[in-house]
């Protein structure tokens, strides 16, 4: 079986494409580096990480970027021979305004080489590409900034110049859209309710590309909004495959809340099958099931799966770029080096410094899982510490530093920071953060400091309004990693090895990370 969801944690908004007999899943990175996530699959059952498409300042410049901005809901498709990545980067989204800019960059195979990004025509959002015969176009929401407007509905425009037309007017924060032409109708999948829970996967069609557009009788394709006893909540922002032997599937993401309705996992990947009724495609009840039918394709676990899909000891030289990411500056050789053994890091910005933090960290998969390492450092003066964390943004995390005062352990709630001393200082030490639902402690050698609150490390509580306007939005998940700080520029360096990251899950998930 299908078993949801397919990428555990941090994930969201799948686009999904099939060429030939194999399967990707493209999904958002925010702050993120490599920027895009991609999963490969050939059976819909077994997914394993190929790493990120946007891996250097080339085709992605971070600095600076806001918590949750960044890379927003990238779109994949396969047109001419090329493979097409379409990604919006979102420089501020706050006070009522969207700074975001729609990039393509194309490349003969999913591995590239990726061409330089070409800065696209739009005026919003969550841009994709539709292909016919020889032409492409592009379509994505439509922002309007000025006060009380906001979204304001799909636009469809060719890609190589022409002007945009209105297919959809706004009806409930619609975005993401993807287009697909069946059987003689254009079918318009479109997000709608926000990404939040009450979300869903709304259908449309027209016998024409430009519309008008008719909604699908039957309701939604899919949402959670009606029952909040379902597993799968935040339903939504869909994106169809159809296999090679004429199956449909829906990827589209979820989260799976704490008691609270705090997702610390962030938003996820998942896949429900779809079956085609009076002329339209469905879901079975139109809500996200745990279990799915996968398709008759012949089973395809990747030699390098674990059997839980979540134990991960890690051998940098060869698994550096497939499950870690890092923090707003892709990981180069100035700052980070990765060996069998484990990693050298050098120091960066404060934990809120948006240019060159040095963050080297890998998403939580599961409600229980561990992070351990062992730290060689010494540091020279207040202005260096590294340790282990346990992150949601630049407000919100723990983390257990070798200071010259010791093992510090510090809370930032909100941007609040409360501190407290857990043992000496040592220039070896073996660190350790363990996540355990909603509680998340950091051990010391032998010895645990106190129960944390990790539901701070949540989409709900990264969430920031000021007298009704965003501060903040919480678009990502919770991560566990590695920090060091080198506030003066001194050119420190931290050494982390036996590096381990472990979340034992319900043992039936295949190849999740």
């Amino acid at each position: 079986m299908i078993r949801n969801p397919v990428l555990p944690g941090f994930h969201p908004d799948p686009s999904i494409l099939r060429v030939g007999a194999d399967h990707y899943l493209a999904t958002s990175t925010f702050e993120w580096y490599p920027g895009v996530r991609v999963h490969h699959s050939r059976d819909l059952v077994h997914w394993r990480p190929l790493g990120g498409i946007l891996t250097e300042r080339r085709l992605l410049d971070l600095s600076g970027v806001p918590d949750s901005g960044g890379v927003w809901a990238p779109d994949l498709t396969y047109h001419d021979g090329l493979f097409h990545l379409v990604y919006s980067v979102s420089d501020n989204y706050a006070l009522g305004y969207k700074d975001v800019a729609n990039y393509l960059v194309t490349a003969p195979a999913i591995d590239g080489p990726w061409s330089d990004p070409v800065r696209l025509t739009g005026r919003g959002f969550d841009a994709a590409l539709y292909h016919e015969d020889d032409r492409s176009f592009l379509l994505y929401m439509v922002f309007d900034s000025r006060p009380g407007r906001g979204f304001s509905g799909i636009e469809l425009r060719p890609l190589h110049g022409g002007k945009p037309e209105l297919i959809l007017p706004e009806r409930d924060t619609t975005e993401g859209p993807h287009l697909y032409h069946v059987d003689g109708w254009y079918y318009l999948m479109v997000a709608e309710g926000g990404t939040g829970y009450t979300h869903q996967v709304t259908v449309l069609r027209s016998r024409t590309m430009s519309g008008p557009y008719e909604e699908d009788p039957a309701g939604p394709m899919l949402t959670s909004r009606h029952d909040p006893g379902l597993e799968l909540q935040k339903a939504g922002h869909g994106c169809l495959v159809r296999t090679q032997d004429g199956e449909w599937y829906l990827a589209h993401l979820v989260a799976r809340p704490y008691p609270g309705r705090r997702c610390v996992l962030g938003r996820e990947t998942a896949l429900q099958r779809v079956v085609w009724e009076d002329g339209w495609p469905r879901v079975a009840g139109g809500v996200p099931a745990v279990e799915v039918q996968p398709p008759a394709l012949p089973a395809h676990p990747w030699e390098d799966d674990d059997a839980s899909g979540s134990d991960f000891s890690s051998d940098f030289s060869s698994d550096f770029s497939r499950n870690w990411s890092t923090l707003r500056r892709p990981a180069s050789p100035d700052w980070v080096s990765a060996d069998a053994d484990g990693l050298t890091v050098r120091g960066g910005q404060s934990p809120y410094g948006l240019r060159a933090p040095s963050l080297v960290a890998r998403r939580v998969t599961d409600r229980t899982c561990s992070l351990e390492t062992v730290l060689r450092f010494t540091p020279d003066g207040v202005h260096q510490s590294a340790g282990i964390t346990a992150y949601y943004n630049s407000r919100n995390w723990h983390y257990l530093a070798l200071t010259t005062e010791g093992l510090v352990l510090t809370t930032s709630d909100r941007g609040v920071r409360t501190e407290r001393l857990l043992g000496p200082a040592a220039a070896e030490v073996r660190l350790r953060v363990e996540l355990d639902g909603p509680v998340v402690r950091f051990g010391h050698g032998d010895a645990y400091g106190p129960d944390l609150d990790a539901t701070i490390l949540s989409d709900e509580y990264a969430d920031e309004r000021i007298d009704g306007q965003i501060r903040a939005f919480g678009f990502t998940g919770a991560f566990v990693g590695l920090w060091v700080q080198d506030l003066a520029g001194e050119g420190c360096s931290a050494r982390f090895e036996r590096i381990a990251y472990r979340a034992p899950g319900d043992g039936s998930r295949a190849g999740g990370l």
